[in-house]
């Protein structure tokens, strides 16, 4: 069997992919990408926060993705019943990035990965890792490409960015039940015939909360061509109470919320609907010997504040700058180097996520009487900022928002 040597593979050209693979570039360093698809691909997770731009700039690719022409976002919008509030990511506590894009996944990710490729990284679509061993001095894999033919890698590093494929956490068995309930999404992309004008506002993500169910929401993500992704996120009990298609289920659902439904009344339904459960994940570590998890591929919430892609291209980001300290000679210890201030944020988003889903954050959100400070403070976490630890949100969040939601509630 043909075996190569590489200085780092990656597994996937998804964002943490292909933004490691332009940071590790950027440091001279060898980069094997191996993506089990062909690129470009149908994906969820369409609205970027404002933080992710800082990393893909990190990476060397900034000018790659201004130029793509996508959905200017510059925050996201809040509706439950007639209520509607929202959040200008330009007017937030945190220093940096205040607006971002809208869009799809499917051309976004193909231009992050080719602009790897542009980097220097070697990119190989519809190879597929077959096995990992992680017992050595260095990683080896075996991949099988698009031919049927089986060979080995070998490498100083390895990184999982599979997402949701979640290669080394099979392989290696580092799965680990998420603490999360078990909810699902239905999810299609719409041409929305949407009027401009109104409250609905074609830079921002629309959140629109379930008139009866708290814990039921529906995204609407404008994209620049008059189209829009449209999906409900539910614990699977409520959605396996509507029946027919996927299509059919959505649309039943969405006919659930008046406000929505005369909202998208002119929508045409184009594309079939498509549907996930179960999609909150975790692992025993994000690290081990030679190898580190990204993204997805190492813990997955919830899509509410469209976190995902902002965690992923963070892990991308450390990882990258702890592999070059190892090439550099020094000594890293990835428990106190990566995974603690990666998880750091995550538990922040953790903490906003599961008052979402009580009712409490929602509260706060549509409070009338919020103080503008406190406004400016929560906008920058929902604009991706959840590792600014001078946000008292962030830096001690739980109790802060455990008291924020005594005041709204009173």
């Amino acid at each position: 069997m043909k075996v190569e040597k590489t200085e780092v593979v990656i597994i996937g050209a998804g964002p943490s992919g292909s933004v490691a693979a332009g940071i590790l570039r950027k440091q001279g360093r060898q980069v094997l990408i191996l993506e089990r698809e062909q690129f470009p691909r149908f994906s969820i997770g369409e609205s970027l926060l404002p933080q992710s731009m800082e990393y893909i700039e990190e990476a060397g690719m900034i000018r790659d993705v201004v130029e793509a022409g996508f959905q200017f976002k510059n925050g996201a919008a809040f509706a439950r019943g007639e209520t509607y509030t929202d959040f200008d990511f330009r007017d937030k506590f945190s220093k940096g990035w205040g607006t971002t894009y809208q869009v799809q996944r499917g051309t976004f990710d193909h231009v992050l990965a080719l602009a790897a490729e542009r980097m220097g990284a070697t990119l190989r679509f519809r190879h597929t890792v077959e096995s990992v061993d992680v017992t050595g001095a260095e990683p080896e894999i075996t991949v099988r490409s698009p031919e049927g033919e089986t060979y080995r890698v070998q490498a100083r590093f390895l990184l999982d960015a599979s997402g949701f494929g979640r290669v080394l956490p099979r392989l290696l068995q580092l799965e680990t039940p998420s603490n999360f309930p078990v909810r699902g999404a239905l999810f299609t992309h719409v041409e929305d015939r949407v009027p401009s004008g109104g409250n609905f506002d074609r830079s921002k993500i629309r959140v629109t909360v379930h008139p009866k169910h708290v814990d039921v929401w529906y995204w609407t993500i404008p994209f620049s061509n008059g189209r829009c992704s449209l999906g409900v996120v539910a614990k699977r009990e409520y959605l396996e109470q509507f029946q027919g298609t996927e299509t059919e289920r959505l649309k039943a659902i969405v006919a659930d919320d008046p406000t929505l439904s005369k909202l998208l009344k002119d929508a045409v339904w184009d594309t079939p609907a498509r549907s996930i459960t179960g999609y909150a994940a975790n692992v025993k570590s994000l690290w081990g010997n030679g190898f580190a998890l990204l993204g997805n591929a190492g813990e997955f919430l919830d899509p509410v504040f469209s976190s995902g892609v902002t965690i992923a291209v963070k892990s991308a980001s450390l990882a990258s700058k702890c592999i070059g300290r190892v090439f550099a000679g020094e000594t890293v210890d990835w428990e106190r180097d990566y995974a603690v201030p990666l998880k750091a944020g995550v538990d922040t988003f953790r903490t906003f996520v599961e008052s979402w889903y009580a009712g409490g954050f929602q509260n706060v959100i549509f409070h009338p009487n919020a103080s503008p400070e406190v406004r400016r403070m929560i906008s920058a976490i929902l604009a991706g900022y959840a590792w600014d630890k001078e946000n008292p949100f962030v830096a001690d969040s739980r109790r802060r928002l455990g008291v924020l939601e005594q005041l709204c509630a009173a």
